[in-house]
């Protein structure tokens, strides 16, 4: 029995346009939530206010932001949000007095591989009052790139309301014996252009060093099409 030609031409048009399918319409489709969008730390509060998707009202969230900070750098250069408009940042405590430094060695590691690509800026902020000329200091032991990386300082009253409530890290200053000892947290904070936490990460776990390094790059991506789409 021999088939309708016809019914052959439309099988075989099928079978060719199946392909062209999925390659115009389904992997843009995709391709667009290649990256799994990064968490957003802190508390979150739903406004007053929505938005409008495909037609339907969704209300607003209002997420924490890290507030905004004056702080001085190794240079003597008085820093805040302004001085990182439109970057990414990771970020991290440190105590220059400590004998073992090994999260501010990996920041410069990571800071020089990073070196040429300024959207990524790395900040560290001293758990002590340190001046320019002792941060400056520390900074040339250790080799910072001040295009790249700033070591930042201010008076407890200041850093410390910033460390707790800003960055959701802690710090304790015991000053028993006559010896000031700090103990903070050990993690490195991954920040977007929004100010806002995007990433926690324990600095002397090589599986979570890991993860940061591939989630500035994720964030590179959002950022990026952010701007694309004109968000």
């Amino acid at each position: 029995m021999k088939r309708n030609p016809i019914k052959k031409v439309l099988i075989l048009v099928s079978i060719l346009a199946i392909p062209g399918f999925l390659f115009f319409y389904l992997l843009p489709r995709f391709a667009k939530n290649r990256y799994k969008s990064l968490p957003i730390y802190g508390e979150k509060v739903v406004a007053k206010t929505f938005h409008s998707v495909k037609g339907k009202q969704i209300p607003d969230t209002i997420y924490h932001v890290v507030p905004d900070f004056k702080l001085a750098n190794q240079q003597g250069d008085s820093l805040s949000w302004k001085s990182f408009e439109n970057k990414l940042v990771v970020l991290n405590l440190f105590n220059p007095g400590m004998t073992t430094q090994q999260a501010n060695k990996y920041i410069k590691q990571l800071s020089d591989s990073y070196e040429k690509k300024p959207l990524v800026k790395f900040v560290s902020i001293a758990v002590s009052p340190e001046s320019a000329p002792d941060l400056e200091r520390f900074a040339d032991s250790l080799r910072v790139l001040p295009s790249k990386w700033d070591l930042l300082s201010g008076d407890t009253a200041t850093t410390y309301p910033l460390i707790r409530k800003g960055l959701l890290l802690d710090v304790i200053a015991d000053e028993r014996d006559g010896k000031a000892n700090y103990i903070f947290s050990n993690k490195l904070l991954l920040i977007d252009n929004l100010h806002r936490i995007r990433g926690i990460y324990e600095a002397d776990r090589q599986e979570s060093r890991e993860r940061l390094e591939d989630e500035i790059k994720v964030l590179i991506a959002e950022y990026l099409r952010n701007i694309k789409d004109g968000r």
